[in-house]
């Protein structure tokens, strides 16, 4: 049956943050973890400058010269995420994934569902979502609660700073399924660039009303 099923759909969710950061993405069922890393940088529009990692059932998965390159003797084995494939996953697995680990963001991934499409996909989409993810470098699950804190309160003597760090705008509700999914359409594209900030409002464009 799995054979006929070119495709698969997932949400995935940012760990520890409320309310909820999510996206549904519906990927081609051959990719690989790589692959996937790939989608969910974009998705996110996370820079990809940092370390990451899987963490399956216990075992982690990566890219093993860049996770073994400063490990410990007694860290555990990584498996090389160029040899696992969606497809290899059964209807409601449930796994980590890890970027930046100094910033330790953690994403919850769930398998929803294999599908058939006509055609078979060639790139992933996203299909559905809610509010942005923190910004890069923030500091975490702390330093992004500060963040919000600053940015809210005008008041602060490190606001100013601070919204120009952010490139003048960020708005916690922020989400634009057609941006978004441009973004993962192009995931595995050679050289892809991210946004550095997010868009701003049309009402904030310069020369807008």
């Amino acid at each position: 049956m799995f054979e006929t099923m070119n495709a698969v759909q997932l949400r995935v969710s940012l760990d520890e943050v409320e309310p909820e950061i999510w996206r549904r993405l519906v990927l081609p069922s051959a990719w690989t973890l790589e692959h996937l890393h790939l989608a969910l940088q974009a998705a996110f529009n996370w820079w990809n400058y940092h370390l990451h990692e899987f963490r399956i059932g216990g075992l982690r998965y990566g890219d093993v010269d860049l996770l073994t390159e400063d490990a410990f003797e007694d860290d555990p084995r990584v498996f090389d995420f160029r040899e696992v494939r969606l497809r290899d996953f059964a209807n409601g697995a449930v796994f980590d994934y890890a970027y930046d680990f100094g910033d330790n963001w953690h994403h919850t991934i769930e398998i929803e569902r294999f599908l058939t499409l006509d055609p078979a996909p060639k790139h992933g989409t996203c299909v559905d979502g809610a509010r942005a993810r923190p910004p890069e470098d923030v500091g975490g699950i702390p330093g992004y609660e500060r963040f919000l804190d600053i940015m809210s309160d005008e008041t602060d003597p490190e606001h100013a700073d601070t919204k120009r760090w952010c490139g003048g705008h960020f708005d916690p509700e922020w989400f634009d399924l057609a941006i978004v999914d441009k973004d993962v359409r192009n995931a595995l594209k050679a050289n892809v660039k991210r946004r550095l900030h997010q868009p701003r409002p049309k009402r904030d464009r310069p020369g807008s009303l």
